[in-house]
């Protein structure tokens, strides 16, 4: 007999490695939510930390010589390492459902940001001088819920990066507030030896979806391969959304 939740889990490891593979970024957005469902958040966090960093160390070399100013970097990642922190407290203290609900809602409003604002732009003096609390709460979220592209992933995107110069710079991003969340969550006892190992495990999912989302990203058009992304975060996000209300109205 087939244990669904855990396909979902697989299934979601594996096409978050697709969109890694495809655009540099964004993995966790499919698969935390996958993941909740086959387990719980916290589960989803701490399996996802391991593939988080170790992908995103490797993604931040090979785009180091495209990386934005040091002091932008500074600010945007040093708001993240702060917030992650702020986040891991919120992951430990709220309920179960709360998050699972955070999630949801938090995966609704980056498709709802993709759909409504698509040509969203911001100049380069105000991008620095927000670079900072953007980083910051997408740290928080990050955290809270393993996701932080509602802010981190849109932040970027309305600056009209080229895909250089977007791929170094959220890959530091994640380096950082996941090289502070993971000791955070050590402290709190969320992490321990035996999870990491489980995170390897989850890292060779990852891994094993990133050549297919390479050779994706060249066949199809960017417009078609987002709609799709956006279509499956969609289901994810109202099926996570109906589980916990259908939970709370029991």
């Amino acid at each position: 007999m087939f244990d669904y939740p855990l396909l979902w889990g697989i299934g979601g490891l594996l096409l978050g490695g697709v969109l890694k593979g495809a655009t540099g970024a964004g993995g966790p957005i499919i698969a935390i939510p996958a993941l909740t469902m086959a387990f719980d958040v916290r589960t989803a966090v701490t399996l996802m930390l391991v593939p988080n960093l170790l992908t995103n160390i490797g993604q931040a070399w090979s785009y180091r010589r495209d990386l934005l100013s040091r002091g932008y970097l500074v600010q945007f990642a040093g708001g993240g390492m702060v917030g992650v922190v702020i986040g891991s407290v919120m992951l430990v203290m709220v309920s179960a459902e709360a998050l699972s609900l955070l999630v949801a809602i938090a995966v609704l409003g980056y498709v709802g940001l993709r759909v409504l604002k698509p040509g969203l732009w911001l100049p380069p003096i105000l991008a620095t001088r927000l670079a900072m609390p953007a980083g910051l709460a997408g740290g928080a979220l990050q955290g809270a819920t393993g996701i932080s592209a509602p802010v981190s992933l849109t932040f970027l995107n309305a600056q009209r990066l080229t895909r250089p110069q977007f791929i170094g710079t959220i890959s530091v991003f994640f380096v950082v507030v996941t090289g502070a969340q993971i000791p955070a969550l050590y402290a709190f006892g969320l992490v321990d030896l035996a999870r990491l190992g489980h995170g390897f495990g989850a890292l060779g999912l990852v891994l094993l979806g990133m050549p297919l989302g390479a050779w994706l990203g060249g066949r199809f058009s960017a417009t078609a391969f987002d709609r799709a992304i956006l279509a499956l975060l969609s289901v994810l996000a109202l099926k996570i959304l109906a589980e916990v209300l259908l939970g709370v109205a029991a």
